[in-house]
Protein backbone atom coordinates (compact mmCIF):
# COMPACT_ATOMS: atom_id res chain seq x y z
CA UNK A 1 0.00 0.00 0.00
CA UNK A 2 1.44 3.34 -1.03
CA UNK A 3 2.10 5.98 1.59
CA UNK A 4 0.28 9.28 1.38
CA UNK A 5 3.27 11.51 0.91
CA UNK A 6 2.93 15.24 1.58
CA UNK A 7 2.74 17.53 -1.48
CA UNK A 8 5.80 19.77 -1.45
CA UNK A 9 6.72 22.63 -3.79
CA UNK A 10 10.44 23.35 -3.90
CA UNK A 11 11.13 26.97 -4.64
CA UNK A 12 14.25 29.11 -4.55
CA UNK A 13 14.13 31.25 -1.38
CA UNK A 14 13.74 34.95 -2.04
CA UNK A 15 13.49 37.92 0.28
CA UNK A 16 10.47 39.64 -1.21
CA UNK A 17 9.20 43.01 0.00
CA UNK A 18 5.90 43.29 1.86
CA UNK A 19 2.73 43.32 -0.23
CA UNK A 20 1.77 46.89 0.62
CA UNK A 21 4.76 48.53 -1.09
CA UNK A 22 4.07 50.45 -4.30
CA UNK A 23 6.42 51.99 -6.82
CA UNK A 24 6.55 55.48 -5.34
CA UNK A 25 9.21 58.06 -4.54
CA UNK A 26 10.44 56.08 -1.53
CA UNK A 27 10.84 52.92 -3.60
CA UNK A 28 12.66 54.82 -6.34
CA UNK A 29 15.02 56.49 -3.86
CA UNK A 30 15.77 53.15 -2.19
CA UNK A 31 16.43 51.43 -5.52
CA UNK A 32 18.82 54.16 -6.69
CA UNK A 33 20.68 54.04 -3.37
CA UNK A 34 21.10 50.26 -3.59
CA UNK A 35 22.38 50.48 -7.17
CA UNK A 36 24.46 53.64 -7.40
CA UNK A 37 25.32 52.97 -11.07
CA UNK A 38 21.70 53.64 -12.09
CA UNK A 39 20.30 56.95 -13.23
CA UNK A 40 16.63 57.77 -13.42
CA UNK A 41 15.22 58.82 -16.80
CA UNK A 42 12.24 61.07 -17.42
CA UNK A 43 9.07 59.09 -18.05
CA UNK A 44 5.38 59.90 -18.41
CA UNK A 45 4.25 56.62 -16.88
CA UNK A 46 6.47 54.06 -15.08
CA UNK A 47 9.78 54.25 -13.29
CA UNK A 48 12.52 54.22 -15.93
CA UNK A 49 16.20 53.74 -15.15
CA UNK A 50 19.37 53.82 -17.22
CA UNK A 51 21.59 50.79 -16.63
CA UNK A 52 25.03 50.14 -18.12
CA UNK A 53 25.23 46.87 -20.09
CA UNK A 54 27.92 45.41 -17.81
CA UNK A 55 25.55 45.83 -14.82
CA UNK A 56 22.38 44.69 -16.55
CA UNK A 57 22.40 40.99 -15.64
CA UNK A 58 23.12 41.50 -11.95
CA UNK A 59 20.56 44.31 -11.76
CA UNK A 60 17.67 42.37 -13.29
CA UNK A 61 18.52 39.38 -11.08
CA UNK A 62 18.30 41.66 -8.06
CA UNK A 63 14.95 43.00 -9.26
CA UNK A 64 13.63 39.46 -9.62
CA UNK A 65 15.03 37.94 -6.43
CA UNK A 66 14.92 40.84 -3.98
CA UNK A 67 12.37 43.33 -5.27
CA UNK A 68 9.58 41.06 -6.51
CA UNK A 69 9.71 41.78 -10.26
CA UNK A 70 8.86 38.23 -11.31
CA UNK A 71 7.54 38.80 -14.83
CA UNK A 72 9.35 39.96 -17.95
CA UNK A 73 6.70 41.68 -20.07
CA UNK A 74 8.77 42.82 -23.02
CA UNK A 75 12.29 43.28 -24.31
CA UNK A 76 12.94 45.28 -27.45
CA UNK A 77 15.28 47.90 -28.91
CA UNK A 78 15.38 51.45 -30.25
CA UNK A 79 17.21 52.72 -33.31
CA UNK A 80 17.85 56.38 -32.46
CA UNK A 81 19.11 57.17 -35.95
CA UNK A 82 22.36 57.09 -37.90
CA UNK A 83 23.41 60.57 -36.76
CA UNK A 84 23.27 59.78 -33.03
CA UNK A 85 26.41 59.14 -30.97
CA UNK A 86 24.87 55.93 -29.66
CA UNK A 87 22.50 54.61 -32.28
CA UNK A 88 21.02 51.54 -30.54
CA UNK A 89 19.64 50.84 -27.11
CA UNK A 90 17.54 48.12 -25.52
CA UNK A 91 14.44 48.47 -23.35
CA UNK A 92 13.17 45.91 -20.83
CA UNK A 93 9.79 46.06 -19.09
CA UNK A 94 9.39 44.07 -15.87
CA UNK A 95 6.20 43.71 -13.84
CA UNK A 96 5.80 43.03 -10.13
CA UNK A 97 2.72 41.39 -8.63
CA UNK A 98 4.00 42.61 -5.27
CA UNK A 99 4.30 46.27 -6.26
CA UNK A 100 1.51 46.08 -8.85
CA UNK A 101 3.50 48.08 -11.33
CA UNK A 102 6.27 48.18 -13.91
CA UNK A 103 9.90 49.16 -14.08
CA UNK A 104 11.53 50.04 -17.40
CA UNK A 105 15.25 49.47 -17.95
CA UNK A 106 17.05 51.33 -20.72
CA UNK A 107 20.58 50.32 -21.76
CA UNK A 108 22.80 51.82 -24.45
CA UNK A 109 24.78 49.74 -26.96
CA UNK A 110 28.29 51.19 -27.04
CA UNK A 111 29.19 50.02 -30.57
CA UNK A 112 27.10 51.35 -33.46
CA UNK A 113 28.67 48.98 -36.00
CA UNK A 114 28.31 45.81 -33.92
CA UNK A 115 25.64 46.56 -31.29
CA UNK A 116 25.61 44.07 -28.43
CA UNK A 117 23.98 43.50 -25.07
CA UNK A 118 24.25 40.71 -22.47
CA UNK A 119 21.40 38.19 -22.52
CA UNK A 120 19.03 38.04 -19.54
CA UNK A 121 17.40 34.81 -20.74
CA UNK A 122 19.00 32.77 -17.96
CA UNK A 123 17.18 34.94 -15.41
CA UNK A 124 13.95 35.43 -17.36
CA UNK A 125 13.40 32.50 -19.76
CA UNK A 126 10.75 34.57 -21.57
CA UNK A 127 13.56 36.83 -22.78
CA UNK A 128 14.79 34.05 -25.07
CA UNK A 129 12.37 34.77 -27.92
CA UNK A 130 12.30 38.52 -27.26
CA UNK A 131 16.07 38.69 -27.68
CA UNK A 132 15.91 36.58 -30.82
CA UNK A 133 13.30 38.91 -32.29
CA UNK A 134 15.37 41.97 -31.35
CA UNK A 135 18.42 40.38 -32.96
CA UNK A 136 16.36 39.56 -36.05
CA UNK A 137 14.79 43.01 -36.44
CA UNK A 138 17.61 45.29 -35.19
CA UNK A 139 20.79 43.22 -35.52
CA UNK A 140 21.69 43.52 -31.83
CA UNK A 141 23.77 40.57 -30.63
CA UNK A 142 22.91 39.15 -27.19
CA UNK A 143 25.99 37.56 -25.64
CA UNK A 144 25.52 34.22 -23.84
CA UNK A 145 22.13 33.64 -25.45
CA UNK A 146 21.60 29.86 -25.76
CA UNK A 147 20.30 29.91 -29.34
CA UNK A 148 20.62 33.32 -30.93
CA UNK A 149 19.24 32.96 -34.45
CA UNK A 150 16.60 34.74 -36.48
CA UNK A 151 13.02 34.05 -35.48
CA UNK A 152 10.93 35.83 -38.15
CA UNK A 153 13.20 36.09 -41.19
CA UNK A 154 15.33 33.32 -42.67
CA UNK A 155 18.95 33.04 -41.55
CA UNK A 156 20.48 34.52 -44.72
CA UNK A 157 18.12 37.52 -44.88
CA UNK A 158 20.48 40.47 -45.42
CA UNK A 159 18.53 43.25 -43.68
CA UNK A 160 17.22 44.28 -40.25
CA UNK A 161 13.66 45.49 -40.89
CA UNK A 162 13.19 47.71 -37.80
CA UNK A 163 16.31 49.76 -38.35
CA UNK A 164 15.55 53.31 -39.45
CA UNK A 165 17.49 52.95 -42.68
CA UNK A 166 15.18 50.10 -43.77
CA UNK A 167 12.42 51.47 -46.08
CA UNK A 168 8.92 51.52 -44.61
CA UNK A 169 7.65 49.71 -47.72
CA UNK A 170 10.25 46.96 -47.39
CA UNK A 171 12.76 45.68 -49.96
CA UNK A 172 12.12 43.29 -52.86
CA UNK A 173 14.08 40.19 -51.82
CA UNK A 174 14.22 36.72 -53.44
CA UNK A 175 12.98 33.87 -51.29
CA UNK A 176 15.83 31.54 -50.26
CA UNK A 177 14.20 28.22 -51.17
CA UNK A 178 13.94 27.55 -54.92
CA UNK A 179 11.38 24.78 -54.43
CA UNK A 180 9.04 27.15 -52.59
CA UNK A 181 9.38 29.77 -55.31
CA UNK A 182 8.74 27.17 -58.02
CA UNK A 183 5.50 26.00 -56.40
CA UNK A 184 4.14 29.30 -55.13
CA UNK A 185 5.59 31.68 -57.72
CA UNK A 186 6.00 34.03 -54.78
CA UNK A 187 8.64 36.57 -53.88
CA UNK A 188 9.13 39.06 -51.07
CA UNK A 189 7.77 42.30 -52.46
CA UNK A 190 7.52 45.79 -50.99
CA UNK A 191 4.33 46.35 -48.99
CA UNK A 192 1.58 48.53 -50.51
CA UNK A 193 1.96 50.94 -47.58
CA UNK A 194 -1.79 51.46 -47.30
CA UNK A 195 -2.28 54.66 -45.35
CA UNK A 196 1.42 54.91 -44.55
CA UNK A 197 3.71 56.14 -43.28
CA UNK A 198 2.68 55.09 -39.79
CA UNK A 199 3.38 57.24 -36.76
CA UNK A 200 2.88 56.88 -33.02
CA UNK A 201 2.32 59.52 -30.39
CA UNK A 202 5.24 60.49 -28.16
CA UNK A 203 2.95 61.45 -25.29
CA UNK A 204 0.63 59.57 -22.96
CA UNK A 205 0.75 55.93 -21.91
CA UNK A 206 2.09 53.10 -24.09
CA UNK A 207 -1.39 51.59 -24.51
CA UNK A 208 -2.55 54.79 -26.27
CA UNK A 209 0.53 55.14 -28.48
CA UNK A 210 0.05 52.36 -31.04
CA UNK A 211 1.11 53.42 -34.56
CA UNK A 212 -1.63 54.94 -36.67
CA UNK A 213 -1.78 55.64 -40.40
CA UNK A 214 -0.73 59.21 -41.06
CA UNK A 215 -2.93 59.39 -44.16
CA UNK A 216 -6.22 57.45 -43.93
CA UNK A 217 -7.68 58.88 -47.14
CA UNK A 218 -6.70 55.82 -49.21
CA UNK A 219 -6.82 52.05 -48.85
CA UNK A 220 -5.97 48.98 -50.93
CA UNK A 221 -9.45 49.22 -52.46
CA UNK A 222 -9.38 53.00 -52.86
CA UNK A 223 -6.20 54.21 -54.49
CA UNK A 224 -3.98 56.93 -53.12
CA UNK A 225 -4.87 60.38 -54.54
CA UNK A 226 -2.31 61.64 -57.04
Amino acid sequence: MEENLPFVIFERPRRLPPNNLMIDEDFTKSLLEKHSYLTQRDSVDWLTVECAPEKLVSFVQSLRDLEGFEILIDLTAIDHGEGEEFRYSTVIHLYSLVHRGYVRIHSICADNDKPAMPSVSEIYPAANWHERETFDMFGIHFSDHPNLKRILMWDEYPYFPLRKDFPLAGIDTPLPADDVVEVTQASVEPAPMMGGPFVSSNSGSMSDSEPRAKDESWTEKKGKPV
